[in-house]
């Protein structure tokens, strides 16, 4: 006869037991909420109506894939925008995907290396130095996102020639002028101007993407060159948001067109009054949700950085023009309306690789 004097089992010992291998089956699933990573958006201000769009995208993006998100903001300090990251990658360990617009084009290298190291995953938009490329620190350096800002900048100072009528002085509001954009829209507006011998470029001053800059400026330039202003081209709407207020005080809006860069709602509401002759969108709402998105796809496996082609890896993405043609159009489902992205259509929006 067994022995059963071993096997008995008394029913406190077997509940014991089967609440011990609940917990270990629930165990898998604690940790992989524990293990999900932070999402973290690095932008230059909250002041500026982009940045401010952008971080909505971020938080649009969060929401939809479930993921605690995180807002750095170095208020063009290039110093603390390094370190509030180096401080969130050792709070989370390195399970973190970063969404970056460094501040100033030299910080993307010990941005990029500093995730490198700590294991995290991380695409950097708009500024980084020519030497620096994804495919250097496989797999964690995603991609980075430029918008073609040559093309911006040539395109709205055609039409800004084009709305004064071919002929005139105007005069330009540049960004911080060692970021990738800045120095690209310089480029087109010269490419425009010169193609076009009999626009007058009376003046270029930068304003470092700031409306309170802009209209400091604008004032002076409006006390120096007078009735010669007959347009104003600008590197971003807030510039371009500034020089319109200069002109208001002078009762000049409407009558000066200006032209800038972003969409924001500013600018927007000002194609709609013709205060702007138009603004060209990079959609900081996509940027700031899509950036995290590709990021967070390859940090869980969903592709392989290292297998996807040259325009995966460094991109243009599409701009819009929003002139008096389509603002109505684009005001209604973008400022009205929240955006609608489709998040999992990671490359729909590449245009070509960035030209090296």
């Amino acid at each position: 006869m067994k022995d059963t004097k071993n096997f008995t089992v008394n029913r406190r010992t077997l509940m014991l037991g089967a609440t011990a291998g609940v917990a270990a089956l629930a165990m898998p699933s604690v940790l992989r909420a524990q293990d999900k990573p932070t999402l973290v958006t690095s932008i230059r201000s909250l002041s500026n109506p982009y940045h401010a769009v952008w971080k909505t995208g971020a938080e649009a993006y969060a929401k939809w894939a479930g993921l605690e998100h995180v807002t750095l903001v170095s208020e063009g300090n290039s110093e603390k925008g390094i370190a509030d990251i180096k401080a969130m990658l050792a709070k989370t360990g390195g399970n973190m995907v970063l969404n970056s617009d460094p501040n100033d084009t030299p910080d993307a290298r010990p941005i990029v290396e500093a995730c490198a190291k700590a294991g995290a995953y991380v695409v950097t938009q708009w500024n980084k130095p020519p030497d620096l490329h994804p495919k250097d620190f496989n797999p964690n350096y995603v991609s980075h996102i430029e918008f073609d800002g040559i093309s911006s900048g040539k395109t709205i100072a055609e039409i800004l020639f084009k709305t004064i009528g071919g002929k005139g002085g105007i005069v330009a509001l540049g960004g911080l002028i060692s970021t990738t954009a800045a120095i690209e829209r310089k480029k087109g507006l010269d490419a425009a101007l010169a193609a076009n011998p009999d626009i007058k470029l009376l003046d270029f001053q930068v304003a470092n993407w700031k409306s309170t800059e802009a209209f400091d400026l604008m004032g002076n330039l409006l006390t120096r060159f007078g009735d010669d202003i007959k347009g104003i081209w600008a590197a971003n709407d807030d510039m371009g948001s500034g020089a319109l207020e200069a002109l208001r005080a002078e009762n000049l809006a409407g009558k000066v067109p200006i032209v800038g860069v972003d969409g924001i709602k500013t600018a927007v509401d000002a194609v709609r009054t013709g205060e702007f002759a138009c603004t060209v969108t990079s959609d900081p709402f996509w940027q700031g949700g899509m950036g995290l998105a590709i990021g967070y796809n390859a940090k869980i496996g969903k592709f392989d950085p290292t297998k996807e082609p040259p325009e995966h890896r460094e991109f243009y993405g599409k701009a819009v023009l929003i002139s008096h043609d389509n603002v109505e159009e684009y005001y209604k489902t973008n400022v009205d309306a929240k955006p609608e992205i489709d998040w999992n259509d990671l490359w729909g929006r590449v245009t070509g690789a960035i030209r090296t």
